[in-house]
């Protein structure tokens, strides 16, 4: 009885190994990276990088994919940095497509960290209890696909804070992997695309307008969608409403 009592704490501290190496590299890249991976980093390193992807194209985007994953796996600084490199290294397109999809894997590796070190059990007990707890799971996993692409398209939810949410209330991983490639496109598009203009930007000596996304012409769209988004939602309490 006491070998079963000791094996289960040390599987529990087993599958909470990958969270905590993540969040401790999250703290220390904090830190350590930010002189690292930032905008002055690229304006000093940009023409070495153009010119070493000139020559080495293939082996550019594929190193560059994996930092990026690297990044947003570890939560560490410069996730819009590496953004704008993206762009400015292969331009809107391919550079859109590399970023959402680098981002969309270091969101997947966060996603499962979170879900088998915490998600697994926390989800069950969410199914098995009642009151409150039980009806905001049973709203959230009516709802999976709309809140999912809500978490994503509405710009103030923190990337990192839209990895672990769902992993903690079962979502499973094909429907979070589907969201993120594609709720992240919108927003990935324009920085990619202000990225891509970084060339005139490092010309005039100035710094790239981070804030573009909350400017009319672009926040619209993207709220536009978020409506698209919650119109399921909407509708279906109406229905339970009425019914």
């Amino acid at each position: 009885m006491s070998d079963m009592t000791n094996i289960q704490p040390s599987s529990n501290l087993r599958k909470l190994l990958p969270l905590v190496v993540i969040l401790v590299a999250a703290v220390v890249g904090a830190f350590t990276l930010k002189d690292y991976l930032s905008f002055q980093a690229l304006a000093d390193n940009r023409e070495a990088l153009v010119a070493f992807r000139d020559a080495n194209y293939l082996v550019t985007a594929l190193v560059f994919m994996a930092v990026y994953i690297v990044i947003v796996a570890f939560s560490l600084p410069g996730a819009t940095i590496a953004t704008l490199t993206g762009g400015f290294l292969f331009g809107v397109f391919p550079g859109a497509l590399f970023n959402v999809s680098a981002a969309t894997v270091g969101a997947i590796v966060i996603f499962l960290a979170a879900q088998w070190g915490l998600g697994e059990k926390l989800a069950a007990k969410m199914e098995s209890s009642e009151g409150a707890v039980k009806k905001i799971k049973d709203g959230i996993d009516e709802n999976q696909w709309s809140m999912l692409f809500l978490i994503r398209l509405v710009p103030a939810v923190p990337f990192f804070v839209a990895n672990l949410v769902p992993a903690l209330v079962g979502v499973p991983l094909r429907r979070f992997a589907i969201s993120t490639f594609f709720g992240i496109i919108p927003g990935g598009v324009v920085y990619t695309s202000v990225g891509a203009g970084l060339g005139q930007v490092f010309e005039n000596g100035e710094t790239p307008n981070l804030g573009i996304i909350f400017e009319p012409h672009i926040l619209l769209p993207i709220l536009g969608l978020c409506v698209l988004a919650a119109l399921p939602i909407v509708i279906k309490a109406v229905t339970k409403s009425k019914g």
